[in-house]
């Protein structure tokens, strides 16, 4: 199966050491992140630049930058208990993770890590399932497993559930929304520590990180990253399931429905996406059928410690002014600021950099960039 699975760097524990202080700073994102390398060339030189940067964008304050001993004590601590954290081309990590352009830097994982790189498949749905729906998780997880894919799901209750359980002993990848010492919820603790031997868990998290809201859909770009398809089982409307579905669709990545009653609203959302364009699943077959031409395809990894710097010309007063008044709270995509400020691509992305380590932006899905 998914035997096109390139590495392409090995980080030294001094440098594992420098982006996990660069990721843990203050106003770094996995894009931010991918920025600042292009821009310094190492995780290093940015660390260094960094306050400048932020005063730039105007920052009212200089920002906190992981120490060297915070992240010291974080990776020793991850040790501990069996994390490994592993950066995007190498052994272990995702190998269609490290694909999307909000890829994490660091991603903390544990497991069997031969399972990690192996195709997955996500099945995803409703933490209040009907008996039906819980039925249909184990069996297609079940089936999925036996026909060598791993199942990745997020440890919520209901659909994730069955779907870890049916598949502990061929593969399953938890994705956790918390760090890997606060599992949520709690009572699936059993359940982490069971699938362990013959899959994995991952989070790009610190340790002692408790999951809230907003860290969700955050957690769900992972679920669907890992995987060459999403499966929804059940799920309402305004469901976070309906979520991980969209930014599957945008990640490029095969959307899957199982249909259900129209009178059941658990089904009211699982039954939309099937109108809007989703693949009707009832078997693994369907499945399977989808997302085999998708293996066949070689994966390409973007580089994160570049050979060569990317171009990030310094702005004027004028140029900065232009373009910090084309944007405001609604998002507007960076080609449209390139043009309508009649500056050059690489004067924003400075501009946005800037912005950014102040604090002052937020980047949204498919190029698009918005004031906070």
């Amino acid at each position: 199966m998914d035997n096109n699975q390139p590495t392409t760097i090995h980080l030294t524990d001094a440098q594992r050491i420098d982006w996990l202080r660069l990721i843990r700073s203050d106003h770094v994102g996995p894009r931010t992140f991918r920025s600042l390398i292009n821009r310094c060339g190492s995780a290093r030189a940015a660390l260094e630049q960094l306050p400048e940067l932020a005063r730039r964008g105007g920052a009212a304050g200089p920002g906190r930058i992981c120490s060297e001993q915070d992240a010291q004590r974080e990776f020793a601590a991850s040790r501990k208990i069996g994390v490994r954290l592993v950066a995007p081309g190498e052994a272990g990590y995702p190998p269609r993770l490290a694909g999307i352009d909000d890829a994490p830097p660091l991603l903390g994982m544990r497991g069997n890590t031969t399972a990690l790189m192996q195709p997955m498949i996500a099945i995803v749905g409703s933490r209040n399932a009907s008996g039906a729906g819980l039925r249909f998780a184990e069996k297609l997880a079940y089936d999925l497993g036996d026909a060598g894919f791993v199942v990745a799901s997020g440890l919520a209750r209901g659909i994730d559930q069955a779907a870890h359980r049916a598949s502990i002993h061929s593969g399953t990848l938890a994705v956790l929304a918390g760090g890997h010492d606060r599992i949520y919820p709690p009572e699936h603790e059993d359940l982490l520590y069971a699938l362990l031997e013959h899959g994995g868990a991952i989070s790009e998290m610190p340790l002692g990180h408790v999951p809230r809201a907003r860290d969700f859909p955050r957690r769900n770009r992972l679920i669907s990253g890992v995987s060459l398809g999403v499966v929804v089982i059940e799920a309402a409307h305004r469901s976070g399931s309906l979520i991980t579905a969209r930014i599957a669709a945008e990640q490029g990545r095969e959307v899957f429905a199982v249909p259900g009653s129209p009178l059941d609203p658990r089904a009211a959302g699982t039954n939309d996406l099937i109108k809007q364009g989703a693949a009707l699943v009832t078997e693994a077959a369907d499945v399977i059928n989808a997302v085999t031409p998708i293996m066949e395809r070689p994966i390409e990894l973007p580089s994160r410690e570049p050979d060569e710097i990317t171009t990030f010309d310094d702005p004027d007063h004028g140029d900065r002014a232009r373009i910090i008044a084309l944007l405001g709270p609604s998002p507007v995509g960076i080609d449209d600021l390139i043009r309508l400020s009649a500056t050059s691509a690489a004067i924003v992305r400075t501009v946005l950099l800037e912005l950014e380590l102040a604090g002052r932006l937020e980047r949204h899905g498919g190029g698009l960039v918005s004031m906070i």
